[in-house]
């Protein structure tokens, strides 16, 4: 192999992505734009729901029960509605996605120690949203129920207000939450960003790369050159995986911080998985340069072979662990997988080499499958 000639094809790309400003902007601002778009409007954290209340009782218990949702961080008051039209007026418009019924008698029930009954209405649009404010609305009563039995049975029955506390209460659960104290979705989402955008960008660039000198013909100069398959492969993709890995470099400190994701791993380990992982997605570009024949049918097939996977089957939205084993299997397939488990243990959970040595492995094996095929597949051919 003669370094002069690949230094020289490495230099020629670097020249023509720096020349065309359209390609310039695809490989480093955008991944970039993404990762702002992405964080800020990928969020899973239930908070801010818009409710309404319509109080039918008007009576200073009500209106306690009332302010336990307007004063929750979970809830965002938009005021009080007088009547069902005007509470399914704001439902069906979508600037209420709870409204609760506080019914006549509400407080007069309470009073006589009997159960009082509300009505909760949910806009059941998006249904995990709906769930995640059913048990919001459920914990709120819960406290409420609680906190009236304990007064109850310190008045009729002389306990004191500790014991009968722990008569309402008898068996009490304690959750801790590790690696995301404060369950803050941007940590896990921002970090998990990096491999879905490291998945997609990378494959497109490489892929327009090869086959747009496929259509300017450019590429018979390279047929008809002494350069070699290794040689012209290597120069051409150089670029590439050095573009991929600055754009990791950039996304890693826009999660940490920008969106705060916390680093507590071993930075060694993650920029060694980083390499091999930007080798596996140049390695995807390389291949669909090989089969495809026009820029068009790259952009499309590069999307369909790297957008799916990094969204749906990585561990973004949805830990593969809880996906049938149809799901797990598609998701055994690519490497995004295997990098999100990484970028997991490096930065929530503060786990080093000793943990993700194999999922390297599969990642190194995965890139050197698709340069082997890869170059198998591309011929050099002599210019007609």
């Amino acid at each position: 192999m003669n370094l002069i000639r690949v230094a020289a094809l490495a230099q020629k790309e670097w020249r023509e992505i720096l020349r065309d400003r359209l390609f310039f902007a695809l490989s480093f601002i955008v991944p970039a734009l993404l990762m702002l778009l992405f964080g800020y409007g990928l969020s899973l954290d239930v908070e801010n729901i818009p409710f309404a209340i319509q109080d039918l009782d008007r009576t200073p218990q009500s209106r306690d029960y009332a302010y336990r949702f307007i004063h929750s961080r979970y809830f965002r008051f938009q005021g009080y509605v007088t009547d069902e039209s005007q509470a399914g007026e704001l439902l069906s418009q979508g600037r209420a996605r709870a409204v609760i019924v506080i019914g006549q008698g509400f407080g007069r029930e309470l009073a006589a120690n009997r159960p009082a009954h509300v009505q909760t209405l949910l806009d059941g649009t998006f249904p995990y949203r709906t769930q995640v404010t059913k048990g919001y609305i459920t914990a709120i009563n819960t406290a409420l129920t609680r906190e009236l039995l304990a007064a109850y049975m310190v008045r009729e029955k002389g306990l004191s207000p500790a014991r009968a506390q722990d008569a309402v209460d008898p068996v009490r659960l304690e959750v801790r939450y590790l690696y995301n104290q404060g369950l803050k979705s941007s940590w896990g989402v921002a970090s998990k960003l990096i491999m879905a955008l490291l998945l997609m960008c990378p494959p497109f660039l490489t892929a327009l790369g090869v086959v747009r000198e496929k259509e300017s013909g450019a590429i018979y100069n390279i047929y008809a050159s002494n350069a070699t398959r290794a040689e012209f492969l290597i120069g051409k993709l150089n670029p590439y995986f050095c573009i991929a890995f600055i754009n990791a470099l950039v996304l890693w400190a826009m999660a940490c911080f920008l969106f705060g994701a916390p680093f507590k791993g071993s930075a060694t380990a993650f920029l060694f998985a980083t390499v091999l992982y930007v080798l596996c997605s140049t390695g995807i570009g390389l291949l669909i340069s090989v089969l495809v024949k026009s820029q068009i049918a790259a952009m499309i097939v590069t999307a369909v072979v790297t957008a799916m996977p990094s969204m749906l089957y990585s561990g973004l939205l949805t830990p593969v662990s809880s996906m049938n084993w149809t799901a797990r299997g598609v998701a055994a397939v690519f490497p995004a997988m295997y990098y999100g488990r990484i970028i997991e243990f490096c930065f929530l959970k503060g786990l080093g080499w000793a943990y993700v040595w194999g999922d390297m492995l599969i990642l190194a094996g995965y890139g050197a499958a698709l340069f082997a095929v890869g170059y198998s597949m591309f011929h050099k051919r002599v210019a007609a």
